[in-house]
């Protein structure tokens, strides 16, 4: 498939760094000839110095040809500029990065696709909708919904206490006569290896295993983990950025008591005019005794989000010290974003892979409707559209020669999340979730096609 992206930046060199791993024709447009630079002899891709608005330039990457085209600039404007100008040029689809969350909010009535954009993208807006996921789902360290909520993708490290230790998958399922959660991925405490888990697969203490839950799948998780669900209603912000502020407006509507740590008196300012049901501050947040004065020992959560990874990381292990039950993090370096849970916080959040994880399931062949790639390990979860022809359709799983390395993660069918087993039954229209390894993506792919 042939992509060009416009913008060498972060999002940008991010996709084209993936993208460029699945064998993708990529071209990256950026005005910056150091970013392009880099980008050129660290992956193998076709690089072009000029402004993505340009037709010349556009059509010196061959845009007629191109099947994607990714705006993912720092300027919204050249993004949907870009993106309108490569659609009528011959671009087949164009997907647009901008930080107006009216544009989504509004994208069905403004009509985006008539003008030429067929896809908006708001890292912003992904990572504010990550961190509610997130609170909403307390105790776990990671979560992804697949249509809303009807499946949701949960992971937990397992602690001494947990009942699944010592036990095999099928001994763990077997706690439940009617099965609402199925391990689909786990890690081993300290190593780097992602395993498919089988029903002789045996839970250790230390794993971090990623569940797929139907509804009450996370109270079923949650007694067998041995935790005690606690909700959050109290949520402290730090840094007044976009995300910040979208982060603690969506609290706020869903009646969380936020309190948000500006340290630029005009922001705050500005903040407190347009959050009317939050506490904001101005100070340092990175002052122990601002963070005291504030009553940091009572928050069940806190949200670091300013635009520094350090200082993101470290007041949250400064807040978890305090005794805050949940952390989270925005990072930007991808070697922080890779330690997770190893340094003390619950959660790290990078704009970047969630970007990337949306754009991808354009990339993606058959009936791949979404995408995500599993926080810290080599797996990925695709969720795929059953067509009448495709080759899984009215078969039973367990007469399918499916890969080892890929597993059934959930069914959704008449908008219910199913957790299917061997004797389940795929029908045309059935919504499949699957979780497998990279190298079984293609072979996954062909039965959905």
């Amino acid at each position: 498939m042939k992509i060009i992206i416009a913008g060498a930046g972060e999002v940008g060199f991010h996709l084209a760094k993936l993208l460029s791993y699945e064998s993708q024709e990529i071209t990256l447009i950026d005005t910056r000839k150091d970013c392009l630079a880099y980008a050129g002899e660290h992956l193998d891709i076709r690089t072009i110095k000029g402004d993505a608005t340009s037709i010349s330039i556009l059509r010196e990457a061959r845009i007629e040809n191109t099947a994607l085209f990714i705006a993912v600039t720092s300027s919204e404007t050249t993004n949907i500029t870009a993106s309108v100008l490569a659609k009528q040029l011959g671009a087949q689809r164009t997907i647009a990065r901008i930080s107006n969350t009216e544009f989504i909010d509004d994208k069905d009535t403004i009509g985006f696709s008539k003008f030429g954009i067929d896809e908006l993208i708001s890292p912003e807006s992904l990572a504010a909708a990550e961190i509610q996921l997130l609170l909403d789902q307390y105790g776990f360290n990671d979560s992804y919904e697949f249509e809303g909520g009807a499946l949701t993708m949960l992971s937990l490290r397992l602690s001494r206490t947990a009942n699944f230790v010592g036990k095999t998958v099928k001994e763990a399922a077997e706690f439940y006569s009617e099965l609402h959660f199925i391990p689909i991925a786990i890690q081993r405490f300290g190593t780097q290896y992602t395993i498919i888990p089988r029903g002789d697969t045996q839970f250790k203490e230390g794993d971090n295993v990623v569940f797929m839950t139907s509804k009450g799948g996370d109270d079923e998780l949650f007694q067998l983990s041995g935790k005690v669900k606690v909700g959050i209603k109290n949520v402290m912000i730090l840094g007044g950025s976009k995300i910040g502020f979208k982060t603690a407006r969506d609290l706020c509507a869903s009646k969380f008591n936020v309190k948000l740590i500006e340290n630029k008196k005009t922001v705050a300012e500005d903040l407190a005019d347009l959050l009317p049901n939050a506490l904001v501050i101005y100070g340092d947040g990175r002052n122990v005794e601002i963070l005291q004065e504030e009553s940091i020992s009572e928050m069940d959560a806190f949200i670091a989000v300013t635009g520094n990874s350090e200082t993101n990381i470290m007041s949250c292990l400064l807040a978890k010290s305090k005794g805050v039950k949940k952390t989270i993090a925005l990072v930007e370096n991808m070697d922080y974003y890779q330690l997770s849970q190893s340094i003390g916080i619950d959660t790290l959040i990078n704009k970047k892979l969630l970007a990337a994880n949306n754009i991808f399931r354009f990339i993606r062949k058959g009936e791949v409707v979404a995408m995500t790639k599993l926080t810290n390990m080599n797996a990925e979860l695709l969720e795929f559209v059953v067509k009448p022809e495709s080759k899984i359709t009215n078969k039973k799983i367990k007469d399918l020669d499916f890969p080892r390395s890929a597993i059934f993660g959930g069914i959704i069918r008449n908008e219910e999340g199913l957790i299917p087993l061997g004797s389940f039954t795929i029908e045309a229209g059935d919504r499949v979730v699957v979780c497998c390894l990279p190298r079984s993506i293609s072979e996954v792919e062909a039965f959905f096609s």
